[in-house]
């Protein structure tokens, strides 16, 4: 495994995507758990919450696929430059109106515009600065750097927040964009097979791109079940966004600002094991099986969460608990932080193979068009889980929520299973 990380990080163009990758995903995930908390700490309202993640959220279903057109005819290196430094110019602006939440959710939702345009330029780059073969090493790096970068910028969120201050946390996060920027700048797409010429067309033809889009997806098998998954990954992390504040609240007993560390960080964690795993024992399994494998761990994960104190309540656990150091004894937050490490690694095992099998069975020309057609799904699928997860939450409770959303999860893992 190491050797072939080795190759595709030998790759000079590739290494410049990845770092600026990390620094722009720490950036991005940092940006939006901090929203999250500011809000809550505003309002202490899951439906408030849920505003916030809406504002990130509907940009993809307006913006997505037409985005996604749009990159596939420019260069997607300036794309990745331009959008990184025009979110980091928001941000700064942000600064002064952080006590308006509607200019808050105005900021959040141009920054979620301009992101659209930077997400389908992203993951299609990989096939332009490695050679085919290092794909799903590549795939699995890249998977390492966004759940790396997830990992680092949870953790962070809450302590950076305390410790400088929330005006000048958005300025670190501005430079860190830049960073990133600045690192993508020196990307040359070695593989590229040629440059599309035509920049501009009618908005019939972007219309035409979007059905010939579709078709190609629904034509291609293995295509369309990736998009979907990938659509229903994006999904589940922001519903989870969404209940996160009244999970730790309502079933952690938490602060809010501790979530990130207890939960998001070893889901994190989970991702990047799951990465390092998949590549290591797995790369020549059949793709499907692995992502069905991991459908289904995440619903056993899922449908757990609501129940860590019941677990820990038991008398075997407290029997075991009398002979542990007190350290190790067992509490809900311990069982917690196993299911998100579960959690973790089962997102990675569905994230990584989806993704090598969308670049492997499509061209160049029409891979932006993807990545863009799965933003919008993500955005348009998720709306209504979204306002109702917010309602919900504060109606039954967040327990009943990712009770029902394990459920779901594990009769589609079991219904891809027997297919």
């Amino acid at each position: 495994m190491s050797t072939n990380i080795l190759h595709a990080l030998s790759e000079k163009s590739f290494f410049h995507l990845w770092v600026g990758e990390v620094f722009t995903q720490i950036s991005v995930n940092l940006f939006n758990f901090f929203l999250i908390l500011v809000v809550f700490n505003q309002t202490h309202s899951n439906t408030a919450v849920s505003l916030v993640v809406l504002s990130f959220t509907v940009p993809a279903i307006i913006f997505g696929s037409i985005a996604g057109v749009l990159v596939d005819r420019w260069s997607k290196k300036q794309v990745l430059v331009l959008t990184n430094l025009a979110r980091a110019l928001l941000l700064i602006f942000l600064v002064f109106s952080l006590d308006n939440l509607v200019v808050v959710y105005i900021i959040s939702f141009i920054v979620s515009a301009l992101t659209q345009f930077f997400i389908p330029a992203e993951s299609p780059m990989i096939p332009l600065v490695v050679h085919r073969k290092h794909l799903l090493s590549a795939n699995a790096l890249f998977g390492l750097g966004i759940f790396g970068s997830i990992l680092i910028a949870y953790v962070l969120s809450g302590p950076l927040m305390l410790l400088i201050g929330p005006q000048n946390t958005l300025l670190v996060l501005a430079a860190l964009l830049g960073i990133g920027a600045i690192f993508i700048s020196f990307i040359t797409p070695t593989y590229a097979k040629g440059k599309i010429k035509e920049k501009w067309r009618t908005r019939l033809t972007v219309l035409k791109d979007i059905v010939h889009t579709l078709k190609t997806i629904s034509r291609i098998r293995e295509v369309l079940h990736s998009v979907l998954l990938l659509a229903l990954s994006q999904i589940l992390i922001l519903i989870i966004a969404t209940i996160a504040p009244g999970y730790a609240s309502q079933i952690l007993g938490i602060h809010v600002e501790e979530f990130p560390l207890l939960f998001v960080a070893p889901a994190a964690l989970g991702m990047i094991t799951g990465a390092v795993i998949l590549v290591r024992f797995f790369h020549n399994h059949p793709r499907e099986r692995i992502i069905n494998f991991g459908i289904v761990l995440s619903g056993v994960a899922m449908l757990l969460m609501p129940y860590g104190s019941k677990v820990a309540s038991r008398d075997f656990v407290q029997t075991l608990n009398i002979y542990l150091p007190h350290i190790f004894e067992i509490t809900i937050l311990h069982i917690m932080i196993v299911l998100a490490f579960i959690l973790g690694v089962a997102n990675a095992i569905v994230f990584v193979p989806a993704n090598t099998i969308i670049q492997e069975k499509t061209k160049d020309e029409i891979r932006g068009k993807i990545y863009g057609m799965i933003n919008t799904l993500a955005g348009a699928l998720s709306l209504i889980p979204i306002i109702l997860v917010g309602g919900l939450s504060d109606l039954v409770g967040v327990g009943w929520v990712l009770t029902g959303i394990g459920v779901s999860l594990l009769v589609l893992g079991i219904i891809r299973m027997v297919k």
